[in-house]
């Protein structure tokens, strides 16, 4: 089963959020690669095919030359796609020849945006592709601040003793929590046993001195 163009620019623009979330110019490179009239394979719009569609032909025999229709569907994988802007795995179904393009462009971030609109011929690739731009587009309007080497210090410095206070936080969330061990409750009660001997034997000692004088 198959879809017509049209069909695939609605359902595009719905799941974008309307024009407002395009980039200048999005639209209508859109609207050029997806004339109404286009056919595309209705499985092509759950991922990246990268021209890659069913196609027909005949089956020939070879003894009498007998010829039957046959068909050949691509070679769909589901796979794991890191994006660096989205900084996540994007899960989607590629073709072989669409993960060796992905690979020789460098990741999909790379393939999508340098990848033209009239050769990006599925749902799921013109989606992603207006998305990414979207967000470089964000990226590059962002301001970028440099600290020097001392700012750089003070906040690796301010980070480890955050992690230490959160670290000490959280042990003594344990021991309020769970109580002090056993090996605690014996060295804490060696510790009194040893400060009364300790106490015992200076007033002995003092008993001592006074006799002696």
């Amino acid at each position: 089963m198959a879809f017509r163009g049209k069909e695939m620019m609605k359902k595009l623009m719905k799941k974008v959020g309307g024009e407002a979330n395009l980039a200048p110019g999005v639209k209508e490179s859109l609207k050029k690669c997806v004339p109404d009239s286009k056919i595309v394979m209705n499985r092509a719009k759950r991922g990246l095919f990268a021209g890659k569609h069913i196609q027909f032909g005949n089956r020939v025999s070879e003894d009498g030359g007998n010829k039957s229709r046959r068909c050949w569907k691509p070679n769909v994988q589901e796979k794991r796609l890191f994006s660096y802007i989205l900084d996540r795995h994007i899960r989607m179904k590629v073709t072989t020849h669409a993960l060796r393009c992905i690979d020789k462009a460098g990741g999909i971030d790379e393939y999508l945006l340098n990848t033209p609109y009239q050769k990006m011929d599925t749902e799921m690739g013109l989606f992603w592709k207006t998305k990414i731009e979207k967000l470089y587009e964000e990226l590059g309007q962002m301001e970028v601040v440099f600290f020097s080497p001392e700012d750089e210090s003070k906040f690796e410095q301010g980070f480890k003793d955050l992690k230490l206070a959160e670290r000490a936080a959280r042990k003594e969330a344990r021991r309020q929590m769970y109580g002090s061990s056993s090996k605690q409750m014996q060295v804490e009660e060696g510790s009194e046993v040893a400060d009364e001997e300790a106490a015992a034997a200076s007033k002995l000692d003092g008993k001592l001195t006074s006799q002696c004088s």
